[in-house]
């Protein structure tokens, strides 16, 4: 009965991860098109609107340690000069990108 628990969990851990690799995945196909224009394919910012703006790199530690719940307000609501996407993006899209954030975050 133990080993059943074991493996049970276990395999909750790696589908977790596997749906967490599809959202990230999901959220790149969404960012891409959506947001790579002033933050770049890479999420780094190094684009002419970037530099314009003064976009912060999404890999970079300031951006990581923001809360989901913040990330998802600006994403929602827009912040300075970065348009609201509530009218253009669903809440399982919003969703989507959010764990592209936190996925390209995991790299650097």
């Amino acid at each position: 009965m133990k080993v059943n628990m074991t493996i049970a969990l276990l395999l909750m851990f790696v589908f977790t991860g596997i749906a967490k690799a599809q959202e990230g995945a999901a959220g790149k196909a969404i960012f891409t098109p959506k947001c790579g224009i002033c933050h770049g394919a890479d999420a780094s910012g190094n684009t002419s609107i970037g530099k314009n703006l003064k976009i912060k790199d999404l890999h970079s530690p300031e951006v990581q340690n923001v809360s989901d719940a913040d990330l998802k307000a600006i994403i929602i609501n827009g912040k300075n000069k970065m348009p609201a996407f509530k009218a253009k993006l669903t809440d399982v899209q919003i969703d989507q990108v959010l764990a592209y954030i936190r996925e390209i975050g995991k790299g650097k």
